[in-house]
This record gives structure tokens, sequence and C-alpha cells, in this order.
């Protein structure tokens, strides 16, 4: 089984999911190339449904985050 990278865009920030194996992705959320070995990279899973749950948590926390900064 190939495991599932949790990467960030480097044009947006988006989070996105790729193969270990990819050398490139598109970025779902701004069409840029993202150079997957030279992405910073979030986390790691198993399986892609193992990375998919971590991603939503991320994405979840940063959501968060965010609504609290505007509280402040």
């Amino acid at each position: 089984m190939t495991s599932t990278l949790i990467v960030v865009c480097s044009r947006c920030g988006g989070l996105l999911l790729a193969k270990a194996y990819q050398k490139t992705r598109t970025c779902p959320h701004c069409d840029a190339q993202v150079v997957v070995g030279k992405a910073k990279k979030m986390a790691s899973a198993e399986s892609a449904s193992e990375a998919s749950m971590i991603l939503r948590k991320l994405k979840s926390d940063a959501a968060a985050k965010k609504q609290s900064a505007k509280l402040v």
C-alpha cells in the first residue's frame, strides 16, 4: 500500500492530498502545480481514508483558530 501525504500549496497555502510516489500535484484550490517532494508536508498516512480524516481535522483546527482570532 502506498502512503498518502498531506502537503501545503506554496501559492495559496491550501492543503491537498498526494501519493508519496507523485512528483507533482495540481492544487484543487488555485490550480498551481505543487512539487510534492519540495512541498511542506503536514502529515503522512498509510491509507487514503486515514489521510482524508487527518485532512478534515487539520482544516477544522485551522477554521477554529481563525474563528477564535476574529473574536479577539
